[in-house]
């Protein structure tokens, strides 16, 4: 019953994984991941007797065998202690909430044409949101010009703000950035130009959360979440690629 339970459940993550792929070609250190995971778990189930059977052995046979299998076994409870560290670092970003009226800074990321990235679409509407539910709140939307890009980010995000309703007096476009660091930074002196209000609400996904505000108090910032939700069929993709993100950030 347990093996069948494990091929059955390496499957399912196998399959969830592999659906960024099969869909947009997504292929990142996420789902690579979780595919190999899901392999992983199918082959421990198909051959699980044989897998005891090695246990078993080693840890009878003391000397290096045993000090293999330990070897083994700490590596995996690490990976493991790391994994729900890091988890609970991105958890705990996604929830950190800003203060009434802080700025608005919408996070750039991937446009079509014209046209906002399903992500992109996620972190507007939960802008959308917060600006709807704070009216005297300033919007910030941060974004260069992609290679592969038609028009900046910032235009494209401006542009699908004001077609759902907001003020375009409320809205103020960054255009110039590349990278999360350079849209905070570039986003702030437009804040200070602007005489905004200093404390910000970074709209993201939930799971960049984290190490957007991270690098907002690194830079002296005061930063609150405004996460967009991530499709089903991705989140587990950019989770875990957010997990290799997290912990680069804590150790380098």
């Amino acid at each position: 019953m347990l093996r069948v339970a494990m091929v059955v459940l390496g499957t399912l993550l196998t399959v969830w994984y592999m659906l960024p792929f099969f869909s947009r070609r997504i292929l990142n250190i996420g789902n690579a991941t979780g595919i190999g995971i899901g392999v992983l778990v199918i082959l421990l189930g198909i051959f699980l007797k044989q897998v005891r059977t090695f246990f078993a052995e080693c840890y009878l046979k003391g000397g290096w065998h045993r000090v293999l299998l330990t070897m083994i076994l700490v590596f995996v409870a690490m990976v493991i202690i790391l994994a729900v560290l890091c988890s609970c670092k991105i958890i705990k970003g996604a929830n950190k909430k800003p203060e009434e009226n802080a700025t608005v800074v919408v996070l750039g990321c991937k446009v079509y044409g014209e046209r906002p990235s399903l992500m992109l679409t996620e972190r507007l509407d939960a802008a959308y949101d917060y600006l709807v539910a704070h009216p005297d709140a300033a919007c910030v939307v941060s974004g260069g010009k992609g290679s592969d890009e038609d028009i900046p980010e910032a235009e494209a995000m401006y542009t699908y703000l004001v077609k759902k309703g907001i003020d375009p007096s409320r809205i103020y476009q960054e255009d110039k950035s590349t990278n999360t660091r350079e849209n905070l930074t570039f986003s702030y002196e437009i804040i200070k130009e602007n005489q905004l209000e200093q404390t910000l609400a970074i709209a993201t996904n939930e799971f960049h959360e984290y190490r957007a505000i991270y690098l907002a108090n690194d830079l002296g910032l005061v930063a609150g979440a405004v996460p967009g939700h991530t499709a089903w069929w991705l989140f587990p993709t950019y989770f875990t690629r957010e997990l290799y993100g997290v912990l680069s950030q804590c150790f380098f």
